[in-house]
Formats: structure tokens, C-alpha cells, sequence
């Protein structure tokens, strides 16, 4: 924001809350800098904290209690970002003109103005004799050094502190600390000490303690007046009962007063009994534009002598001048008045509601309160069951609150939990002598959650059962693998019993993970840990061709930034020369997009690039592909709906509404996406990049747009999010959420990172997503405010995106990160490596750098020129029949068994064969410098061939992989072994999967992209499925630039591979029944219900049969509380 624009904000007060709004208010408007800031403080000291005022009696220095160095007030000095004026009083403030004057003459005008004026101590002037020689507060430094003055010229004498508070307890403490008195007395009206935050059982311990300590305690007294010598020097006091003490110093700390003396003589308007500036929710005062916070403001009648209210005042204050652009502004609520403290060595607490037992509650939680409304309406005119006949006689009824004590007299320990009759909830409590549990104990008040544990449990501790099982770990007959139907323990035993020592070992014994592939990080875990039972060495190496993990290769691959496989096999490979496999590439492919952001389609990354990402989409198992298009946040318009729906029927396409808020077309064939996605871009989408390893969703609810309980715009701030990070690659994909409320109605906690709104901004979660393995996302930081939301899912992401392993999930990472939550907390809140500025910047570099994949590859021939079926025929064949189901086309089921045919011995049983001309050599134009080479489709007859060049070599096949009979090989990655070891070069990892190393190079695989049966190209055998193979076929290119295939006749190729004789029909998986044949004859399903005829939704149903009463009494009493 330019200088002149910026509003002026003044602070009137130097003290903790002021101090405390300010740090706020630059932390928020950091990035914007919509504030210059003036304070005016009327003390000589910068801010100094006044709560730890005791401690200067040790080391008598003013600057060791200021809670920021001169040198932190002049970092934020420049371009008037924070200006500030000592010992300077103001005097007045004129609100029409909006000026404040100060006592030096100086004037100083303001668009905004923040009292922070705190409060004086209170000296009781009705008391006889307390302006007398000798009489004190404790308030201020200058206070604190006229005592330590007065009592180096009184040594030997009797000190006397009024009041037994917590101010009281402070001052008594600094009075023993002088050394000075021979003796300390504290006074107290009250039968115990710190009566406002315990009980009588607990402040008699405390007296207990503080009597050992030295300290005399005098309880039940009221001072009736201080008695004087002729010099007016204290010499004693007279209690109101007529007893007399001895003493030089008396001490008043018994309460504080609000200072609202400069808005009272201004016209706004003050409490009259209590005194403090009243202010609303908002903090706002009766004047326009003006504030109070802290000890000086009067909130429904309350002002607060706690530092905590104050500061969390400043917090909405700040928040609100900030962030209401961004989100619902938050309200001062009923603030939380617990206390931690070690007073004269004694450690003391109070939490929550901790006088509830006593008072009744103040708040109970919505669930209790509800059911205690239900409960009095019940009563019929009786108060909690109770006649008014009772309560006239007895007094009114018990509060709804049950109390749970621990006293031991030997350790003077003293505890008291409060909670709802049922024991369910906590409400608050105190406890003396043991508080370590305090930290824990007020989120569970605050939170207002359900009890996990019994009351007891949380003053006596869990008992022991045992070490028991390990809650995370699986039983050896866990189905890991359901597309094979693979357990635990088949994959253990394959590690201990079956010889495997690879992971491509593992998968090719037992087929695990290669099915979906959804069960390899589990399958990885499992193989990882028989092996190190075994005492084997695991390694976390993307494959044989890199003795390096994927954050290891990516550090590599930005610190010398490197842009080709073969710039990185010459740098970090193993055999330099390599073209990698279909473990590796896409590792590489995702460093490079992570890293370079280029398109993924180009020349360059293409052949890298795993199945989905090879064509911008989803590959089905019919090979044809989805198309989703980006709905950010899930927010859509009516025209783009209309757009997606007439695409989806004009091409014939399956639709679906997914669980991320967009909607899913399936069915696309290769040759109509161009056309599909050039209709969807002209409407004003994008791709939604469902193929790729990156974002996919920011799942939302609609919250403050809609709902009358939402407090945050969910949608607004999802919307953000979505299209910041959108087409950003990472190891794996990433889905996020955001709630508008605690009623997470977005499941923001099962996200890889998720937020809630609070009154003050959003919880970040982090580490949570579903799969194989589901876990709950943790708290990584609470109420942040919008605007510093982004900065830390930045550090976050990009954190991830540098340091996980291949397809590993957030989840994973964050249980595998050392330190876990506590160590990501530390590096991307605290900054405990120095990163987060570069995570920012890089982040900020790959958001600069975003493109719509879909449109580059409408806009640029060579990449449009990939979507054809076959490189030499426009015509198209289908590979699996289509069925009708519920209103909409789906492809047939697999068939029940893969083609175990011979098909690489059909190259002798040919009848015979000649050389046929298939397509123009130039289509393999600059195949040799690509790291896959170049694949084509062609067609003979009804035969789908599959051609490639690599490295100078022309290879082809038949297109169907037998696994599944998809056709689709021409589209697998290409692999290679690695060469033996050499000198120059490291040595091979001992992880060998999912290519083994070997003397010699053998002639390369192609990967199926399917299902990932890898394919010898010269022999034909599957290297990983020994009942598989494929028919190959000799092929070269001639001078005339045509590539020639040799084959056998049309009619006897069409006859062993047609694309007719293999196609995937309806009737190829009846050899079992339908999935949900039992399920539908059970309960008479037919399909999508509508009214059935004759049923009248107004009149009683009959009843087929009566509801029976449940055992053990029944009825309502039992019924569950929904």
C-alpha cells in the first residue's frame, strides 16, 4: 500500500497489552502494510513486563525485563512502520477532530486510536494514615525502586503487605527478597489466601507452604488505620478488631482500578460502578473509531486484572483490523481465566470454571446444556426437579457439578477437578503443590470435548495393562493387496522362506502391487521390515540405476540443474549410458516438474512421463481416459455445468460426481480429447490435473457464503488455496480441505492438509489422508490468522515436495520425518534451519510458473499430433465391449484369466512372412536423443501392431498386453538393465528392483502401462510373470523413409492377435456371478427407486412387525443420545 493511503493508527500506553497489540498488528500487516503505527507511552521505560516486576528486586535492571530491545523498536522504525514517544502523558482526546494532546504540548492526529491505558493500584484513602511515610503500592519499576530505597534506611524492621492475592503473594515475595526486614507479615481479610482462585483447602496449603518459607500469615484481618509518629512515619497498624502490630513499611496490594480518567473527561463512555471504558465485542468504544484493550476496558460489565484477557483483546483487535477482508471478524468472548504460578516457590493453579462447584457453572457444554433445558422443561414449572415448597426451605439445589479431590498432606499436594455429573466433560479445577498436568488439562476445558478417559484417570494416571499389541501393526492374515488378494504375511514369507531380496522380487512372486499399485507403500513397509528381521540391508534407492533416494536425487538435480534423464544418469547414475526403467523415470519426471515446471508432453520429459501423465489423463481399463476438469473448491456455475453436460453426451461419456467436489467424465478415447478439452477450455475451464501427482482438490464447504453456523469463509479461502498450489507436482498426490467450522463438514482432518475456521482464523492440519492405510491428519498450528496461512502450507508443501521418498504420501512422511510433528513444527513455524524464506521463494517461483497443460497441448501441433490411435490408418477399433448400467455406458468386466497363450513362439509358426511397409520413418524423427525413444500404434487388418525406435533400433509387437488383454504397450515406459559395474562410476544399490543388474545389456523392456508386466521387445518374454509373453516381430527402415515390419499374412496375424479375436466381452467374466447378484435377490434391488403407485406418504404405514422392547428394562431411558 503507497504511504499516503496507509491508515495511522495510535496506541495510547506502553504497557503488556499494548506491546502485545502492536507485535500482533505488524505480524499481520507485515505483507500489506495498511498501518503506520504511533505509541505513546507515559512511563520513561519501553514495555516492560510488569508480571515478573519481583525478579528486579535481584538484578535492579530496567532492561532486563523489556519484553523487546531498543534495538527491536528501531528494526521496525523505518517507513514510519512503528513510531514511539516515552514519558510523554496524554492529556486529552478530541474525537471530532480525531487528535490526541499530550501534556508536553504535542498533538497527534489518528485514523484509528487504541487506549491501552491499563489501570493504577488501588490505595484505600478512606484508610487513616495512608498517605503516611513509608506506605506503598506495587505497581510500576518506580514503585518497586522508591521500596527498595525506603528499605535499605529500615533494616531490622517489620514489613507488612495488605492483601493475600496474588499481587499480595508477589509483594510479600519481593519484600522477604530485600534482605531489608527481619520479619515479612502478610495481612489477608479472608479466612485463606488467593480466595479468588482456590478453595479453602487448597489456600490453606498454600499458607502451610508459605508460613515454612518464613513468611507470617495473618488471616481474618481488616486494617482499620496505619499509625504514625510526628514526621508522619509508619510505626504500625490497628485492625479493625483493636489488635495492634508493629511495623515501619505497609505494602497495599489488594486490587488494581481501571484508568478511564482520559475517556471519561473525552465523553466516551465509562462504567459507573467499577470504572472502565465500555467496549463491545468488537472492542469498539462509544466513539467512532476508537478502542480500549486490556485492564482499562470494561467488557459486559467485567474489566480483568489478568494479563491473559488482555492479550487476548489485543488478538481480535489486531485480527480484526487485519484479516475482516479475509474472514468473519472475530468477538471478545468470555475469556479464559486460568492461571499458572509459583508464588514464594509454591506452585499454584487454577483452570477453567474452578469455582463451579461453588457458583454454579458459568458455561456448560452444548451437549449438557441441552439436556439440563430438556431436563427443567420436564419438571413442568419445578426448578431441576426440585418444588418451589423445597427451595424455600432447603435453598436452592446443588449446581449440576461433581468434584473430584486429591489431597496428600506428606507432599502438600492438593488437587480438585471439576466436572458435569456424568463425568463426561471437564469444567475445571485447581490444584497446589504438583501442576504439570495444567498444560494439559485447560485445552480440555476450552475445547469443550468429550471425556476419552475416566475422571479418575486424570488425577491418578492410566493403569498399566501390559505392553500389549502394537496398535498400528497388522495381523499376518491382513489382506494387503485385494486385486490379488495377497496377505501380510504371503509378502513376509516371500522375504523369509521364498528368497525374494528385492521389491520386484516380492511382486512378481506374490503379484502384490501389481494390481492398482494402491497396496506398494504398504507392500514396501512390510518387505522393509522382514528384511531387517532378516538383518538384511533395506535401502530407500529409487532402483538399480541410482544408489540415491528421490530427496537425495533431488537436491542433486537442483544444485546442479540438471533438465535431462541423461544429464542426470551422467551425474548421479550408475551406469551412465542408461535410459533408466519405469521405476526411475517418473521418479525423475516429478523432480523435473517439481523442480522446472515445463510441460510434461514436451520432447524432452515425455518419455519419462508414467501412464496417466503420458496423455493428460486417467488411464481406464478400456483404455480409454477420464476427463476432469478443475472446480475449485467445488464451486461451479451453472453455464460450465451445462458445458460439461453436453460434452458428456455428445461423446458418449460416463459421469460421475467424485468424493474431491468435481465431476468425473470416463470413456474419452485417445483421438477426442483434443476435441472434448478444446469444448471445455472455449467455457472457461481447465485441467484439473486428476493424472497427475499434484494437487488434485481443496475440498470445502460452503461456511460463512451460507451456513448460519459457519464461522470462516471455507469456500473463499479453498478457492485460494486450490488455484495456488493447482498443477504443482510432489511425490504423490496431495488433496486438501477446508471447514467452515468445527463440524468439519470438508473432513479437512483425513487431507494431506486441511483447515478449520476459528473465531481467530484456521487450525492447520497435516499428515492425514485415506488409502491402505488411513490416518488423521495432526495440528500443526492453531487459529492463524488467513493472511499466514499460505506462507506456512508453502514451507509445508515445498518442505515435502524436497525431502519425501518416491510416491510417498504426507502421511508416511510425516511419520517417517525425524522428530515427527515436533520437528516439522520447529523447521517451518520456527524456522530452525534457516528455510523458510527459500521454501517460500520456491513455492512463490513454481505458482508464478503455472500453465493450463491442456490448452499448451491444444495450441502446439507436435503435442496435439500424440493423440491419434494409430499413426497410420484414421481408423479407431474398440478393445472392450460397453455395457449398459443404471443409465450410462461402462466397459465390460475383466475377463476372469489372462491370455496364457505362447504368443513369442508364433515367430516359428508362421506360415510364412514377408516385409510390409507400416508408416513414414520420420514420425521417429530424434528417437535416439529422447530417454524413451518413440512408440507408435499402427494397424494390419484388424491387428494392433506396436512399433519403437530406441537407441538407434526399431522394435515392434503386438499391442495387446495378454495380462489383461488391454491394448496398450505402445504407451509403457521403456527399460533398460543396468551395465556391469565400472571403476568411474558408484557402485550398484543393493535394492535391485524392479530391474536387476547384470553383466551384459540385454535388449530393453516395455513396461504395460496398465499393470506394469514388463516385455522383453527382442524376445517377447514377460520378465516379471513367466506364464505371460508377447509375439515380436523384426522391423527396420529403408531408404524409400518408410519403416518396414516383417509379418505374416493378414488373415493368419488377424487370426492369432485381432483385435476382434481378443476384445473384452460382456460375456468373458460370466464364468462367475455378478458381484451384487446375492446382495439384489436379498433385498429386491431393480435399480434407481421412484414413488411406487398406490403409496400415499401422508397416511400411517402398516406395520409388518411390531417393535419389539429391548431387554434390560428398554424404553426411552435406554434409547441412544443421537
Amino acid at each position: 500500500m503507497t504511504v499516503d493511503k496507509r491508515t495511522k493508527l495510535v496506541v495510547v500506553g506502553l504497557g503488556m497489552v499494548g506491546i502485545a497489540f502492536i507485535e500482533k498488528l505488524l505480524k499481520l500487516d507485515a505483507r500489506a502494510r495498511e498501518y503506520d503505527i504511533v505509541v505513546i507511552g507515559e512511563e520513561p521505560h519501553l514495555a516492560y513486563n510488569r508480571v515478573g516486576l519481583t525478579s528486579f528486586f535481584s538484578h535492579r535492571k530496567v532492561e532486563n525485563l523489556y519484553l523487546n530491545p531498543k534495538e527491536w523498536y528501531a528494526l521496525h522504525a523505518p517507513e514510519n512502520k512503528l513510531s514511539y514517544h516515552l514519558n510523554t502523558l496524554v492529556t486529552s482526546i478530541n474525537t471530532p477532530n480525531k487528535t490526541v494532546s499530550c501534556a508536553n504540548g504535542d498533538v497527534a492526529s489518528y485514523d484509528i486510536l487504541v487506549l491501552a491505558t491499563g489501570s493504577d493500584a488501588v490505595l484505600p484513602r478512606h484508610t487513616p494514615g495512608h498517605d503516611a511515610n513509608g506506605v506503598f503500592v506495587y505497581r510500576t519499576i518506580e514503585d518497586l525502586q522508591r521500596l527498595i530505597e525506603f528499605g535499605e534506611s529500615h533494616r531490622g524492621t517489620v514489613g507488612a503487605v495488605v492483601g493475600g492475592g496474588l499481587l499480595g503473594l508477589e509483594a510479600a515475595n519481593a519484600m522477604m527478597d530485600l534482605e531489608c526486614y527481619d520479619k515479612v507479615k502478610l495481612i489477608e481479610r479472608n479466612r485463606w489466601v488467593l480466595s479468588r482462585q482456590l478453595d479453602a483447602d487448597a489456600g490453606g496449603i498454600v499458607v502451610e507452604k508459605v508460613t515454612a518459607l518464613g513468611l507470617d500469615v495473618l488471616l481474618s484481618k481488616r486494617v482499620g488505620r496505619i499509625q504514625t509518629d510526628e514526621a508522619n512515619a509508619v510505626t504500625g497498624v490497628v485492625f479493625e478488631d483493636g489488635e495492634q502490630m508493629d511495623c515501619s513499611t505497609v505494602c497495599f496490594a489488594i486490587g488494581v482500578r481501571p484508568r478511564d480518567g482520559l475517556a471519561r473527561a473525552a465523553g466516551i463512555r465509562c462504567a459507573d460502578r467499577g470504572g472502565g471504558v465500555l467496549v463491545g465485542d468488537d472492542l469498539g468504544t462509544s466513539a467512532p473509531d476508537v478502542y480500549a484493550i486490556g485492564e482499562c476496558a470494561s467488557w459486559q460489565g467485567q474489566t480483568f486484572g489478568l494479563i491473559a484477557p488482555g492479550v487476548e483483546m489485543a488478538d481480535v483487535l489486531s485480527f480484526n483490523l487485519t484479516q475482516a477482508k479475509l474472514h468473519q471478524p472475530r468477538a471478545f468472548r468470555r475469556p479464559d481465566l486460568s492461571t499458572k504460578l509459583k508464588l514464594l516457590g509454591v506452585d499454584v493453579a487454577s483452570f477453567g470454571d474452578f469455582f463451579a462447584d461453588r457458583d454454579g457453572p458459568s458455561a456448560l457444554p452444548p451437549k449438557v446444556a441441552a439436556a439440563a433445558a430438556r431436563k427443567k422443561k420436564a419438571a413442568n414449572g419445578e426448578s431441576n426437579g426440585q418444588s418451589a415448597v423445597k427451595t424455600v426451605v432447603s435453598g436452592p439445589p446443588p449446581p449440576p457439578v461433581k468434584a473430584l479431590t486429591y489431597k496428600d498432606p506428606f507432599a502438600q499436594v492438593y488437587k480438585k477437578y471439576l466436572f458435569t455429573p456424568d463425568g463426561k466433560y471437564l469444567l475445571g479445577g485447581m490444584m497446589i503443590g504438583d501442576t504439570s498436568d495444567y498444560i494439559k488439562l485447560v485445552p480440555m476445558v476450552k475445547n469443550q470435548k468429550e471425556l476419552e478417559v475416566p475422571p479418575a484417570q486424570l488425577i491418578l494416571g492410566a493403569r498399566k495393562e501390559g505392553d500389549g499389541d502394537d496398535a498400528d501393526g497388522l495381523d499376518d492374515d491382513a489382506q494387503v493387496c485385494s486385486c490379488h488378494n495377497v496377505s501380510k504375511g504371503d509378502v513376509a514369507k516371500s522375504v523369509r522362506e521364498g528368497g525374494c531380496k528385492t521389491l520386484g522380487d516380492v511382486k512378481a512372486c506374490t503379484k502384490a502391487g501389481t494390481g492398482c499399485g494402491g497396496c506398494v507403500p504398504l507392500v514396501t513397509s512390510i518387505f522393509g521390515k522382514a528384511m531387517a528381521d532378516m538383518g538384511a540391508e533395506v535401502t530407500n534407492h529409487l532402483c538399480a540405476h541410482f544408489s540415491y533416494s528421490r530427496a537425495d536425487l533431488y537436491n542433486i538435480v537442483m544444485a546442479k540443474r540438471l533438465k535431462t534423464l541423461a544429464e542426470v544418469m551422467r551425474e548421479a547414475g550408475n551406469d551412465a549410458s542408461s535410459d533408466g526403467c519405469e521405476a526411475c523415470k517418473p521418479a525423475v519426471a516429478s523432480i523435473f516438474a517439481s523442480l522446472w515446471n515445463r510441460h510434461v508432453m514436451d520432447r524432452a520429459h515425455h518419455g519419462l512421463q508414467d501412464t496417466n501423465d503420458r496423455f493428460l489423463g486417467n488411464i481406464q481399463r478400456n483404455g480409454t481416459f477420464s476427463v476432469v476438469p478443475r472446480v475449485s473448491a467445488g464451486e461451479i456455475t451453472p453455464d460450465k455445468l451445462i458445458a460439461i453436460g453436453e460434452v458428456a453426451r455428445q461423446y458418449g461419456l460416463y459421469t460421475k460426481i467424485t468424493g474431491g467436489q468435481r465431476i468425473d467424465m470416463f470413456g474419452a478415447r485417445k483421438q477426442d480429447l483434443l476435441d472434448i478439452w478444446g469444448r471445455l477450455i472455449a467455457a472457461g475451464m481447465e485441467s484439473g490435473h486428476a493424472y497427475a501427482k499434484s494437487l488434485r482438490t481443496v475440498k470445502s464447504c460452503v461456511g460463512t457464503t451460507w451456513c448460519r453456523f459457519g464461522v470462516g469463509d471455507s469456500t473463499g479461502m479453498a478457492v485460494r488455496v486450490e488455484e495456488r498450489y493447482k498443477s504443482i507436482r510432489s511425490p504423490h498426490k496431495i488433496k486438501g480441505g477446508v471447514s467452515g467450522c468445527v463440524r468439519e463438514c470438508a473432513e479437512a482432518q483425513n487431507k494431506d492438509f486441511g483447515l478449520i475456521a476459528t473465531e481467530k482464523g484456521f487450525n492447520i492440519f497435516v499428515g492425514g489422508n485415506g488409502g491402505a492405510k488411513p490416518r488423521h491428519a495432526e495440528l500443526l498450528a492453531k487459529d492463524v490468522a488467513p493472511s499466514e496461512v499460505i506462507p506456512i502450507l508453502d514451507r509445508y508443501l515445498m518442505l515435502y515436495i524436497r525431502t519425501a521418498d518416491k510416491l510417498q504420501r504426507t502421511a508416511r512422511w510425516l511419520e517417517a520425518l525425524p522428530g515427527g510433528l515436533r520437528y516439522l513444527r520447529e523447521v517451518i513455524l520456527d524456522d530452525r534451519l534457516g528455510i523458510c524464506a527459500s521454501l517460500e521463494a520456491q513455492m512463490q517461483e513454481l505458482v508464478d510458473s503455472f500453465f493450463d497443460e491442456w490448452a499448451e497441448a491444444l495450441r502446439d501441433p507436435a503435442l496435439a499430433a500424440k493423440f491419434r490411435q494409430f499413426a497410420n490408418t484414421p481408423d479407431a477399433a474398440d478393445a472392450v465391449e460397453t455395457e449398459r448400467e443404471r443409465g450410462q455406458p461402462r466397459p465390460a468386466r475383466w475377463p476372469r484369466a489372462a491370455a496364457e497363450d505362447d504368443f513369442k513362439g508364433l515367430r516359428d509358426r508362421w506360415s510364412q512372412t514377408a516385409w510390409q511397409p507400416m508408416m513414414a520413418a520420420a514420425h521417429f524423427a530424434g528417437a535416439d536423443d529422447t530417454p524413451n525413444g518413440i512408440s507408435a500404434t499402427v494397424k494390419r487388418g484388424d491387428t494392433q501392431l506396436a512399433l519403437w525406435r530406441v537407441r538407434g533400433r526399431y522394435y515392434a509387437t503386438q499391442q495387446m498386453c495378454p495380462h489383461k488383454r488391454s491394448f496398450a504397450l505402445s504407451d509403457g515406459l521403456i527399460g533398460e538393465d543396468v551395465a556391469a559395474a565400472s571403476p568411474s562410476s558408484p557402485s550398484p544399490s543393493p535394492t535391485k528392483e524392479p530391474c536387476a543388474d547384470s553383466s551384459r545389456k540385454k535388449a530393453p523392456y516395455v513396461s504395460c502401462p496398465f499393470h506394469k508386466r514388463n516385455f522383453d521387445l527382442s524376445s517377447g518374454a514377460c520378465r516379471n510373470d513367466a506364464a505371460l509373453s508377447v509375439a515380436t516381430f523384426d522391423a527396420e527402415e529403408r531408404a524409400d523413409g518408410m519403416v518396414y515390419v516383417r509379418l505374416p499374412p493378414v488373415a493368419e496375424l488377424d487370426a492369432a492377435l485381432g483385435t476382434a479375436r481378443w476384445m473384452v466381452r460382456a460375456g468373458d467374466s460370466a464364468g462367475g456371478p455378478e458381484p451384487f447378484a446375492d446382495l439384489d435377490r436379498k433385498i429386491g434391488f431393480k435399480g434407481h427407486r421412484a414413488r411406487r403407485p398406490g403409496v400415499n406418504p401422508v397416511v400411517d404405514a402398516p406395520m409388518r412387525k411390531p417393535v419389539e422392547v429391548l431387554p434390560g428394562g428398554g424404553g426411552c431411558g435406554a434409547a441412544p443420545e443421537w
